[in-house]
C-alpha cells in the first residue's frame, strides 16, 4: 500500500510517501516538504494569524494534490504543538479540513512522547533494555522511559526550541548573559517536575535523543554528518554539550549558521534548544545519549503498519504449520 504522512509541525510541514507491506521498513521514496514555521505566524493573543493560517491550508491543498497524483492510497495527518497550544488551533483544523478536505489529528504532547518512544524502541530493540527518550521540537520538549513497547511515563513540557528563543533571545543578533541567564533560569525550574516523573521510572540502560535538534547538535559535537546514513552510531557527551552550547551563547545568528548540522532556518533557536538539551541531561545525570534516526513520524507509521498487519492476518493460522518437519 502506497502510504502519505503530512506532518505539521512548528517549525516545518512535511509530506513523506512510502510503499508499505507487513512486515516492511518505514522507509519514505518521496519528501515534500516547507519550512512553514507557524510558531511566527501568532499574534500576541496566541492566536494563529489569518495569513498563517492560509499558508497552513495552501500546502496542505499542495500536499494533498502531491499524494494524489502518485497514487497514495491512505493519508495520515497529524499536527503537534504549533496547532495544539494555539488559542485558535479548533478554528485552524476546522478551516484547513472545510478548504482541503484533510483532517489533521491533533497530537496531545503525551501522546507525542508515547508515539516517539515506541519509534526509538523499535530502532534499538528489546536488548537496549530500559529506554529513555528525549524529544526537543519547536515548541514542546517530550521525555519518555519504559522496558516495553509503549513507555511506564511519558509527559511533555512547553520548552521547544523556537518557543525559548521567541520568548527570551529574539531581537538582539547576540543575546546578553542575562537573557540566557533568565532563560536558564525558566528551562530548570520548568524542567524539575517533569524530570522527577521520568526518573521515577527506573535508571535507563540507554538514553536516545530524538528530533532534528539534538540531531543538529550531536553533529556539532562531532558526530557523523547525515551523509554517512542512518546507520552510523551518533553519540554525544554532555561535556562537548556544555562546552559547544557555551560558544553557540557567545556567537551571532550568522556564525551559529555556519556550525555543521545548523540550517539558517534553525540557527537562531538552536541555541535554545542546546540549553533545554544540557539541563535535562544535567537534571537526569545523563552523560552520554544516542541519536535515534527514527521519533514521532516512524512512530505513527509503524502503528498505521501494525494495523495493516492485523488487518491482513484474515485467516487463522494453525502452529502447526509453522514448525518444518524433519
Amino acid at each position: 500500500m502506497r502510504l502519505s504522512v503530512l506532518d505539521v509541525g512548528s517549525n516545518t510541514v512535511h509530506l513523506l510517501l512510502l510503499d508499505v507491506y507487513p512486515g516492511s521498513r518505514p522507509e519514505p521514496y518521496a519528501s515534500h516538504k516547507v519550512a512553514l514555521r507557524l510558531v511566527d505566524h501568532q499574534d500576541e493573543l496566541g492566536r494563529i494569524t489569518d495569513e498563517g493560517r492560509d499558508l497552513l491550508t495552501a500546502f496542505v491543498v499542495e500536499a494533498r494534490d502531491f499524494a494524489v497524483e502518485h497514487r497514495a492510497q491512505d493519508l495520515l495527518a497529524f499536527a503537534t504543538s504549533a496547532i495544539r497550544e494555539a488559542a485558535n488551533g479548533a478554528e485552524v483544523l476546522e478551516h484547513v479540513q472545510s478548504v482541503s478536505g484533510v483532517t489533521l489529528t491533533e497530537l496531545s504532547g503525551d501522546q507525542e512522547a508515547a508515539v516517539t518512544f515506541s519509534a526509538v524502541r523499535r530502532w534499538f530493540g528489546w536488548s537496549a533494555g530500559r529506554v529513555l527518550d528525549l524529544d526537543i521540537g519547536g515548541g514542546s520538549f517530550e521525555m519518555a522511559i519504559g522496558t516495553n513497547a509503549l513507555p511506564s511515563v511519558a509527559t511533555s513540557v512547553p520548552l521547544g526550541a523556537g518557543r525559548l528563543y521567541r520568548a527570551y533571545l529574539a531581537g538582539a543578533d547576540v543575546a546578553s548573559p542575562a537573557q540566557f541567564k533568565a532563560l536558564r533560569k525558566h528551562v530548570r525550574t520548568t524542567l524539575r517536575p517533569a524530570a522527577d516523573r521520568i526518573a521515577a521510572g527506573g535508571h535507563p540502560n540507554l538514553v536516545a535523543g530524538t528530533s532534528k535538534t539534538f540531531r543538529s547538535l550531536a553533529r556539532i559535537c562531532g558526530a557523523a554528518p547525515s551523509a554517512q546514513g542512518p546507520y552510523v552510531q551518533r553519540v554525544m557527551h554532555l561535556e562537548n554539550l556544555r562546552l559547544w552550547t557555551r560558544r553557540m551563547e557567545a556567537m551571532s545568528v550568522t556564525e551559529r549558521a555556519d556550525l555543521p548540522g545548523v540550517s539558517v532556518q534553525r540557527a537562531a533557536q538552536v541555541v535554545a534548544g542546546a540549553i533545554v538539551a544540557e539541563t535535562a541531561m544535567d537534571v537526569l545525570k545523563i552523560e552520554t545519549l544516542q541519536i535515534s534516526p527514527w521519533a514521532l513520524r516512524e512512530g505513527l507509521i509503524l502503528r498505521r503498519m501494525d494495523r495493516l498487519v492485523r488487518d491482513s492476518a484474515s485467516e487463522t493460522v494453525d502452529p502447526k504449520d509453522l514448525v518444518t518437519s524433519s
